[in-house]
C-alpha cells in the first residue's frame, strides 16, 4: 500500500511539472505575441529641405544657404530625443544637407530615395516598425504624406515653408497623421 501511494505522488508530481511548463510555454507564447504587434507601429517623419541659396536661378541643385545650414542644425535639436532608426533624403545638395546633421547626431547613414519611386514595396519593406526621417522638397514631401495615408490629404508646400513636419503613424488597427510648424 506504501509504495502506491509513492507511485500516486510520483504521478501527480510529473502532472503538476506538465501543467507549470505547459503555464509557462503559454506565458513566454503571449510575452512573445505582445512584443511582435508593439514593433508594428511606423512613424515617419517627413520635412522639406530647409532654405536653398536661391542667387543662380539656373543652379538646379543648389546648397543651403547660411539660414538653411541653421535650420538643418535645428532639425537635428528636434529630433534628439527621438530614437530614429533610418535618414532618407532624395540625392540633392540641399536635401542631403538637411539630413546630414540629424543623421550624424544619430550615427545613421543617409539613404537615398527617388522621388518617382516614393512609398514603394522597397521602401515599406525596409521601414515597417520603425521611426524614419525622410527629407523631401516641397512638391514631393506632403505628395509622400498622401501616399503613405493612401489619400489625398496635403497640399503641396508653399516654396517658402522649410518649418512643416509631416508625422504618419501607422499602427495596426489605424494610420494617424498631422502636421507641425517647427521653428
Amino acid at each position: 500500500m506504501g509504495s502506491l501511494t509513492v507511485k500516486n505522488c510520483f504521478v501527480l508530481s510529473y502532472l503538476n511539472l506538465l501543467q507549470m511548463k505547459k503555464k509557462f510555454f503559454l506565458l513566454v507564447i503571449a510575452f512573445n505575441l505582445l512584443s511582435c504587434t508593439s514593433n508594428d507601429r511606423t512613424t515617419y517623419y517627413l520635412i522639406r529641405h530647409a532654405e536653398k541659396d536661391r542667387t543662380d536661378k539656373t543652379n538646379k541643385n543648389p546648397n543651403l544657404n547660411e539660414k538653411g545650414l541653421e535650420r538643418a542644425k535645428k532639425w537635428a535639436t528636434y529630433f534628439k530625443e527621438i530614437q530614429l532608426d533610418a535618414v532618407y533624403s532624395t540625392n540633392y545638395n540641399r536635401t542631403q544637407q538637411t539630413a546630414k546633421p540629424t543623421a550624424e547626431s544619430k550615427s545613421l547613414k543617409i539613404l537615398s530615395y527617388n522621388p518617382k519611386k516614393m512609398y514603394d514595396s522597397i521602401f515599406r519593406a525596409n521601414t515597417t516598425g520603425k521611426k524614419v526621417l525622410v527629407v523631401g522638397h516641397s512638391n514631393t514631401t506632403p505628395v509622400f504624406a498622401n501616399k503613405i495615408l493612401g489619400e489625398k490629404k496635403y497640399k503641396n508646400m508653399d516654396d517658402n515653408d522649410n518649418a512643416s513636419l509631416y508625422i504618419v503613424t501607422i499602427s495596426e488597427d489605424k494610420t494617424t497623421s498631422e502636421v507641425k510648424k517647427v521653428k
